[in-house]
């Protein structure tokens, strides 16, 4: 019985084309804008602490008490690194710099440019996987390494040619190589130097040293040496987890991005919810005579109910899939797009929207079978 009621469900569903493609339309742009928009927002938050993430090898990252996040930084004395140094459970510790400065072309066009300051013997701090050029350029003086995006943004997606020269603090820098790395969330063009350049860019001042990475010796872990080198020499010194959670949490706080990406989600599912809600309603009111002969010739309120669950769930899983693919389509056509590489479609995300869009449906559901459920059997024989 249940089941030729679920047969004459979808009938009546499929057999209004117009309605029926309007209530998967809704539950498609919903599930499209939910799950597009909450990809792009993790995509962006985990390129705030990309950085951090993309050197495995320091478990611990020591900074000035004032720093804040990544991209907040107060300089360390040259002599916090041997104070670091003496620290017993550090089987290593090693400089790293970071700042933006303004780099000139030789054409006279002006750039940002991160500038990532690595130690020279360990290259803790930059990807190794070199595009073109040789890692051992690297230690040249006045020398570096652009990430790939970097130079597609600076010399306008040409072929790569190397060498090519940069002006910055009123240093030429030859670029000598050029590789691959993880996107930051100013998306700024990655310059890897080794820290002794940086020194003799900067003239040996001293505020060159914005970290340093630390790893621990075998039988203390990370969170133990940490809160050692905090005691001992008065610093900050967080591990790779927790400063990469700092990180996203005061960008999450302090910015009006969770907002924008908040109102942009909540717009797609109302304006999704008020197209579907609404084709529902229709279509129940259309079918009213015909559902309300069901229940002249017996059929409950809960089996009535039943079908319409039917009805909203084959909407929803087409619109939810449809939805989705797009979301998927659209990430994988942008994959190489530097705006939105290392982008991707978390199962996490999936979950949410589906929660999202099962939710609406429901609500869509509910509103429509009130008017249902208060219809007159008898208003089939008054030719209502």
């Amino acid at each position: 019985m249940d089941f030729t009621m679920y047969r004459i469900a979808l009938s009546m569903l499929v057999g209004d084309k117009i309605k029926c493609w309007g209530l998967i339309f809704g539950v498609t742009f919903s599930a499209l804008l939910i799950t597009q928009q909450i990809s792009i927002f993790v995509g962006l938050m985990s390129r705030v602490s990309s950085l951090i993430l993309s050197i495995p090898e320091a478990s611990v990252w020591v900074m000035d008490p004032r720093s804040a996040y990544i991209e907040e930084i107060q300089p360390l004395r040259d002599v916090d690194l041997q104070r670091v140094r003496s620290v017993s459970g550090v089987m290593w510790a090693v400089p790293f710099h970071k700042s933006t400065v303004s780099a000139t072309t030789q054409d006279g066009q002006l750039h940002q440019v991160q500038v990532i300051g690595i130690d020279p013997l360990t290259f803790l701090g930059m990807n190794r996987d070199i595009i073109q050029g040789k890692l051992e350029y690297f230690c040249h003086p006045l020398a570096g390494i652009l990430d790939v995006n970097g130079y597609q943004r600076i010399w306008s997606f040409s072929d790569i040619k190397l060498p090519k020269t940069l002006t910055m603090h009123h240093h030429r820098l030859s670029i000598q190589g050029v590789c691959e790395s993880r996107p930051t969330f100013f998306s700024f063009p990655l310059l890897y130097v080794s820290y002794s350049t940086i020194k003799s860019m900067l003239g040996n001042k001293s505020y060159t040293l914005s970290f340093i990475l630390v790893k621990e010796r075998v039988g203390i872990t990370p969170e133990v040496l940490a809160q050692r080198i905090t005691k001992e020499t008065g610093l900050q010194a967080i591990t790779q987890h927790e400063f990469s959670s700092k990180s996203i949490q005061y960008v999450l706080k302090r910015t009006g991005i969770p907002i924008n990406f908040a109102i942009t989600i909540l717009l797609g599912a109302l304006v999704g919810g008020a197209i579907t809600a609404q084709t529902f309603y229709l279509f129940f009111m259309e079918n009213l005579k015909q559902f309300a002969s069901m229940k002249v010739m017996g059929v409950s309120n809960k089996t009535l109910a039943r079908m319409a669950l039917v009805q909203a769930g084959c909407v929803g899983s087409i619109g939810y899939g449809l939805g989705v693919g797009l979301t998927a389509l659209f990430l994988w056509s942008q994959r190489n797009a530097p705006a939105f590489k290392g982008f991707s479609l978390h199962w996490q995300v999936l979950m949410i929207s589906f929660v999202m869009i099962t939710a609406m449906i429901l609500l869509s559901v509910i509103v429509s079978l009130k008017r249902l459920f208060r219809a007159d059997p008898m208003m089939v024989f008054r030719g209502a």
